[in-house]
């Protein structure tokens, strides 16, 4: 105490100790203003999210599966921090969330790059738009705007080739050569019906006749999935499907 007292923090103790006593004694049922607060905030934060993840995400690439991860993952997020930023952890709280969501990997799948694109941008809306309690609606309007505008312009301009790549074990090696590529390509489009536009040789197996092909295509939806990238499936997901019919 006397240490306090030389420091001048003895009133500071005494008030946090009788805001402490004043919480236990009794509890809020209705905040009006904060209330009010929150909604609009969540409000502005959800139209953005939306614009995002459904107009710039979900048409193009109609993954479900990431459409539901990106908004349940942000929304539960923006909750989250926000009702905890009274706690004063508000910056080591955030920088938390993007060290594991930095790492994060699902038992079954690897999420592409281009998803955990998309899910570290709403992630950091998520924090802007909770954490961000001294700034303006103006202040608020710019990063938002700004992250929206910038994943429009690439996903209409820079990247609008919707392309997916796929494995395929190939039986005919006689066609790898280089000088007979467009025959491999016009095989592999008339046996797979899709739009190739590329094709890259992996290894040859002489002895089985075959090689590992990886193709590049034009996807018309349906965005591209883990299983484009195995020969074989994992026992766990014939598993799953049996289980799920």
């Amino acid at each position: 105490m006397i240490l306090l007292q030389d420091l001048g923090l003895e009133d500071e103790l005494q008030a946090a100790q009788d805001a402490v006593k004043g919480h236990a004694m009794g509890f809020d049922w209705y905040d009006a203003a904060g209330v009010s607060e929150m909604l609009l905030r969540f409000g502005f934060f959800l139209v953005v999210l939306f614009f995002i993840v459904y107009f710039l995400y979900f048409r193009k690439t109609h993954r479900r599966d990431y459409f539901f991860t990106l908004v349940l993952l942000s929304v539960s997020i923006f909750f989250l921090i926000y009702l905890l930023g009274s706690v004063k952890v508000k910056i080591g709280f955030a920088l938390g969330l993007f060290a594991i969501f930095g790492v994060l990997r699902y038992r079954t799948e690897t999420i592409p790059v281009r998803e955990m694109s998309y899910m570290f941008g709403v992630i950091s809306l998520s924090v802007i738009n909770a954490l961000a309690d001294a700034l303006s609606f103006v202040e608020l309007l710019v990063p938002n705007v700004s992250i929206a505008l910038l994943i429009w312009f690439f996903e209409a301009f820079v990247l609008r080739a919707n392309l997916a790549t796929k494995l395929v074990l190939y039986d005919r090696i006689e066609l790898v050569t280089p000088e007979r590529r467009e025959e491999l390509l016009e095989d592999l489009t008339k046996r797979l019906g899709l739009k190739i536009t590329k094709v890259n040789v992996g290894s040859v197996d002489f002895l089985k006749d075959t090689a590992i092909l990886k193709i590049e295509y034009e996807n018309d939806g349906g965005g591209g999935s883990h299983v484009n990238h195995t020969l074989k499936i994992p026992k766990y997901e014939w598993q799953e499907v049996k289980e799920n019919n």
